[in-house]
């Protein structure tokens, strides 16, 4: 499957200003009318029904502690294809132009992605590359200690260990092996939810959720994170099989390591380009040479030993007679 058939949403949180003043910035890009839904009151729901009939929602979000209740804004797109990329980066422009909304510490963003294709056997490839390639993500994403520890949480080594022992084939077996049982009546806040990779997400509403990403309102690095989940997505659903094998990131190769994951992930030429700028902005190294670039050995020292050079650095003063050259 090409990584541009897959359908995606975002959660995209913000602070600052008013749910009502991001949903109308909103309207200004995808048209339609906003309304006030307001219920449930815990989550003070606006809705933006654009003009192909899709509903944008602007909700509060209690994680965002750093501004009163009312300048905190989550913003959670319709179904979404390849197609509508651009019209994303102009909503994401329009949050932070017009409404005048910002990001800060507190604030993530959230990229679901389509499971429908997905059976157990590739669940668990998806969980694999994910997990052989963690510590390069999390570098690359500048995820910060504090989200690691509670809302980002890496994946879990006994859920993988568990995936290479079982080795699933279906959907049931690999929610066995997500929860610990067979959960067949998965809730919304499940504490499994809290992971870089969130497969309960899989199971509760359909979805593969990829929430490493930092909460930004610009909109190369919001397409930047929906290619980079699309295509790492769309590779476990074409691999045969995939490698647990953990990578360790030494910090000195990482844009090197990250530029082969990458053409790995079919994250080629010009259409990728500010993917792949982005995803390594923050990582060490050289992407051409995984050692550093070499260093040229020194031009060899030449020492002219011919016998007339003394000669001709010192030519003999023109007898008389001679007139100089």
């Amino acid at each position: 499957m090409d990584l541009r058939e897959i359908k995606y949403g975002v959660e995209l949180e913000c602070v600052g200003r008013t749910r009502q003043t991001v949903a109308e910035a909103i309207r200004t890009v995808v048209g339609g009318t906003v309304r006030h839904v307001g219920h449930p009151s815990s989550f003070d729901p606006w809705e933006v029904t654009d003009s192909r009939g899709r509903i944008w929602k602007v909700v509060h979000d209690a994680s965002l502690t750093s501004v009163p209740s009312h300048l905190r804004a989550e913003v959670v797109t319709p179904i979404l294809t390849y197609a509508d990329l651009g019209e994303l980066q102009n909503v994401v422009r329009a949050i932070r132009k017009l409404a005048g909304s910002r990001c800060d510490g507190s604030c993530g963003l959230h990229c679901h992605v389509d499971a429908s294709a997905f059976d157990g056997r590739t669940l668990a490839n998806l969980a694999k590359i994910f997990y052989k390639q963690e510590e390069l993500i999390i570098r690359a994403l500048g995820v910060t200690p504090e989200r690691l520890q509670r809302y980002c949480r890496p994946t879990r080594d006994d859920f993988i260990r568990a995936i290479d022992r079982r080795k699933p084939r279906t959907r049931e077996q690999l929610n066995r092996l997500w929860y610990g049982y067979h959960n067949t009546a998965p809730v919304r806040y499940d504490p499994s939810r809290y992971g870089l990779l969130n497969l309960h997400s899989t199971f509760f509403r359909g979805s593969i959720e990829y929430r490493g990403y930092a909460g930004t309102l610009h909109a190369g690095r919001v397409k930047t994170a929906v290619q980079f989940s699309l295509a790492v997505t769309a590779k476990a659903l074409n691999a045969r099989a995939a490698s647990s094998r953990k990578r360790k990131a030494n910090g000195q190769s990482d844009r090197y390591d990250l530029r082969v994951f990458l053409l790995g992930l079919g994250l080629i030429g010009d259409e990728f380009k500010t993917c792949r700028k982005h995803l390594m902005a923050n990582l060490a190294g050289s992407a051409a040479w995984k050692n550093g670039r070499p260093t040229p050995p020194p031009a060899p020292t030449t020492h002219d030993t011919a016998p007339n050079s003394q000669a001709e650095e010192h030519p003999a003063t023109p007898t008389e007679g001679e007139q100089p050259c």
